[in-house]
């Protein structure tokens, strides 16, 4: 479940959020505030997933505010002024709901939230079971068989992850495709591809196959590959 708060310096904004939140199971709302410094203090010593997030209060904004958090979660900003959009979505919010809120919008958001938080949270995503994982694919996210996963190719800030009868396109700025799957069933054999080692079928000098499928093997990857599977 993703903990939240509500910060708004409006009564009946907080009182809405708070409404929508008992009607959402994949929320729990915490606490809320009207007063942004006492925000503040609560995020610097609770753990929090998500913020909604008023962008116009007195003191101190909703961007401002963000500014100052040393660990930024995640955030849906709430505003009745539609000119505020594109700076929130340049800061990476999640969302941004324009008041007055209907519980379709709020719920679409949350959605939202939910899938970006299997997909970087641990719990929610590598160990969403002991034989499967979460894929997001722009509004969609797969829970996928690990057993069914052939291999992945990295092309820029784009993965395709391979499987025995589909492929998932997967746009995300990692580091690593290993944010993706356990690296204990995958090996890197290519700057670009990480496979199965359970499915190669084959290994030659320069590639190997899985499902018939040709996979280069980079010259600095070679050594350490065959050690892996054994073969050294």
């Amino acid at each position: 479940m993703i903990n939240c708060i509500a910060i708004d310096d409006e009564p009946k904004a907080l009182d809405i959020i708070e409404r929508y939140c008992e009607k959402t199971d994949a929320i729990c709302l915490k606490a809320t505030f009207r007063e942004p410094v006492k925000a503040i203090e609560f995020l610097s010593r609770e753990t929090i997933d998500l913020v909604f997030l008023d962008i116009n209060m007195p003191d101190i904004g909703g961007v401002q505010l963000i500014a100052t958090l040393a660990i930024k979660p995640m955030v849906i900003f709430t505003t009745a002024y539609s000119n505020y959009a594109v700076e929130s979505y340049n800061l990476n919010a999640v969302d941004y709901l324009l008041k007055p809120i209907t519980f379709e919008r709020f719920l679409a958001a949350v959605n939202k939230a939910t899938d970006l938080f299997m997909l970087k949270n641990k719990t929610g995503s590598k160990n969403a079971g002991p034989d499967t994982i979460f894929i997001k694919s722009g509004p969609q996210t797969y829970q996928v068989k690990i057993a069914d996963i052939l291999y992945l190719q990295k092309d820029g800030n784009y993965i395709t992850v391979y499987l025995k009868d589909k492929k998932i396109l997967v746009r995300e700025n990692m580091t690593d495709i290993f944010e993706l799957v356990p690296e204990e069933h995958f090996v890197r054999v290519h700057k670009s591809f990480v496979v199965a080692t359970r499915h190669i079928t084959m290994i030659e000098v320069h590639q190997l196959i899985i499902n018939g499928e040709k996979i280069p093997i980079g010259s600095t990857y070679r050594e350490a590959l065959r050690a892996r599977l054994g073969l050294e």
